[in-house]
């Protein structure tokens, strides 16, 4: 894949965190990645499907209220939320608030924990399609039924179903392709019999239907506390509040690193 550029581009790199189960860390990914970009030098916008929910709308605003109450600054993320209302054309909508940030490198959506017109249409604007699962058999099921007695996969269930209907309608729309990763998110630090069920179904399921694999971040307390400063791991490095940095702190921060380098976005 090829590096993205500091420079403004006229069409910007759209990632699309989706996942038809809520609970998987599609929003806490979605800030810590913004983040990272900006502290890189990449103008970076997030747009929230989900602004009923609203939980990376939470944390662009409790991020800004930091930054007001320390005196600190902090890169901000150009920010728009999108609901949707009985009378709201949702391809339009979008489109026009794609085209409003089209001066930025990178745009990050994140997508409702649910189906709907919105998120649908999110889905296929993703260059990148970003899919957080827990590292657990009942968030699998989301991508694919397993075969209880045999421990295969039987076969693939709605959200990919899903998702594939998406790389067809952004197909049909421009032309352009979808790179689909799966990232194995909050996993256990243990190798435990579990575990490696999971990364076998995975790696099986990935070569059916064609996504790649990623591992995401480990389950860390530091990822919640974070939230209501609107902090990041990747700002524990640059505040200058004296914040104590853990080895904890700094595994955190390679992880974010690491799914930067997997989705192709280091500057």
């Amino acid at each position: 894949m090829t590096s993205l550029s500091t420079s403004p581009r006229s069409t910007p790199r759209v990632i699309v965190f989706g996942n038809e189960k809520g609970g998987t860390g599609k929003s806490t990914l979605a800030m810590h990645l913004a983040v990272a970009l900006l502290n890189r030098g990449l103008k970076v916008a997030t747009i929230d499907l989900d602004a009923r929910q609203g939980t990376i709308s939470r944390y662009v605003a409790n991020r800004r209220l930091f930054a007001e109450r320390s005196g600190t600054a902090v890169p901000m993320p150009e920010h728009l939320a999108l609901n949707t209302s009985p009378h709201q054309i949702i391809e339009t909508d979008l489109g026009n608030a794609l085209d409003h940030v089209a001066a930025c490198s990178v745009v990050i959506i994140d997508t409702p924990g649910h189906d709907g017109a919105l998120s649908q249409a999110g889905h296929t604007y993703a260059d990148v399609l970003v899919t957080p699962i827990n590292d657990s058999l009942i968030d699998l099921d989301v991508l694919a039924h397993v075969d209880p007695h045999k421990q295969t996969i039987h076969r693939p269930s709605h959200y990919a179903e899903r998702v594939w209907k998406a790389k067809q309608a952004r197909a049909k729309r421009d032309g352009g392709s979808m790179d689909w990763v799966v990232v194995r998110n909050r996993l256990g630090q243990l190798e435990a019999r579990n575990k490696k069920l999971m990364e076998r179904l995975v790696a099986d399921l990935a070569k059916r239907i064609g996504f790649r694999v990623a591992d995401g971040i480990h389950e860390r307390v530091i990822y919640r506390e974070l939230f209501l400063d609107g902090l990041t791991a990747e700002d524990l490095a640059t505040l200058a509040d004296a914040r104590e940095v853990a080895m904890s702190h700094v595994a955190a921060r390679q992880e974010i690193r690491n799914l930067i380098s997997v989705l192709g976005l280091n500057p």
